[in-house]
């Protein structure tokens, strides 16, 4: 067997692994691009602007098929409590792939005075997804391989809950609650358990000259027990018709297993122009165990619309300016 065919059966083995743990929309540190909703489904039309993302993300760089992820999201109010939202992504590791399109449907209710920020916020999330995997340039002679390109297709759903009171937000949302994935790699097709819970909390400290903004967001995979939790700060300056951002986020795994231990530590930037959004994250692998020592590169952009005055105080997510 030449080199060639080695390296090719190593990717598919690895392949295996990644598939069989895939899950829908990979969660990364694109939240914090103003884009909450791509992991929150209550986030959805929660502020006083319909918006408009785009994310593209690519892993490894340097690295011929390294993953990648796109995603286009868009949500907005529908009347006084309710909204709306649908993401549509492609999300790619070598020699698999994954497109979905999701809808929400979310409902908010004031608690306050309508100056006021006290918001208790719902939201449903279902999704479509297609799995897939190319075999047709694999070279290795084994029954297993089909040389064929493999695609399941499969619905799943999201419930998240959120509540923000002034400068306080929290978010928790149970993803994948449908056991309707299925194993490209076993014949039996058997369910997989791909159920996450998240939980975030942070609070807005807005000053005169400068806004600052902590937060975390904790995560659990109910299959492998795998926890994870992101630390995130970021800080704002505002001018006349702009605003500009900086952070970082730190995430930690707490599980005691070498691999589940990889940190990531996330500097980002973007600036807001009238309604305009642009941001930039960079994300750089740290522990023991590497795989690989370049970085991951991250290019947010948005659009605001639909936008209504800001009203009490609230974080961003909330009360958009511009």
């Amino acid at each position: 067997m030449n080199i060639k065919n080695i390296i090719t059966g190593v990717v598919f083995l690895l392949g295996a692994i990644f598939v069989n743990a895939q899950e829908t929309l990979p969660i990364y540190s694109d939240y914090l691009s103003d884009n909450v909703y791509l992991v929150h489904p209550a986030a959805a039309g929660i502020g006083n602007c319909g918006k408009i993302r785009f994310t593209a993300r690519n892993q490894w760089s340097g690295v011929t098929d390294a993953p990648s992820l796109q995603t286009l999201s868009f949500h907005t109010r529908v009347g006084e409590k309710s909204a709306v939202g649908g993401i549509l992504f492609n999300d790619k590791n070598g020699f698999h792939s994954q497109q979905g399109i999701i809808g929400t449907y979310a409902y908010h209710i004031e608690l306050g005075r309508i100056d006021d920020v006290n918001l208790l916020s719902f939201g449903l999330s279902v999704m479509l997804v297609q799995n897939s995997i190319d075999e047709s340039t694999f070279v290795i002679p084994d029954p297993v391989i089909t040389q064929i390109i493999q695609s399941r297709n499969y619905v799943n759903a999201d419930f998240g809950m959120a509540y923000h009171n002034k400068g306080f937000f929290s978010y928790f949302t149970a993803k994948n609650l449908l056991l309707s994935a299925r194993n490209l790699y076993d014949d039996d097709y058997e369910s997989l358990n791909l159920r996450r819970y998240l939980v975030t909390a942070g609070y807005y400290f807005n000053w005169d000259k400068i806004q600052f903004e902590p937060s975390v967001m904790m995560q659990f995979v109910e299959r492998t027990g795998e926890k994870f939790a992101d630390f995130n700060a970021k800080v704002y300056k505002r001018f006349d018709n702009a605003q500009v951002w900086a952070g970082v986020s730190y995430r930690q795994g707490f599980d005691g297993n070498n691999i589940e231990e990889l940190r990531y530590i996330s500097p980002i930037v973007g600036v807001n122009y009238k309604r305009f959004m642009v941001g930039y994250t960079y994300t750089k692998q740290t522990g023991d165990f590497l795989f690989d020592d370049a970085g991951y590169h991250q290019l947010s952009l948005g659009f605001n619309l639909f936008c209504k005055e800001p009203r009490g105080a609230g974080c961003p997510n909330i009360n958009n300016s511009f």
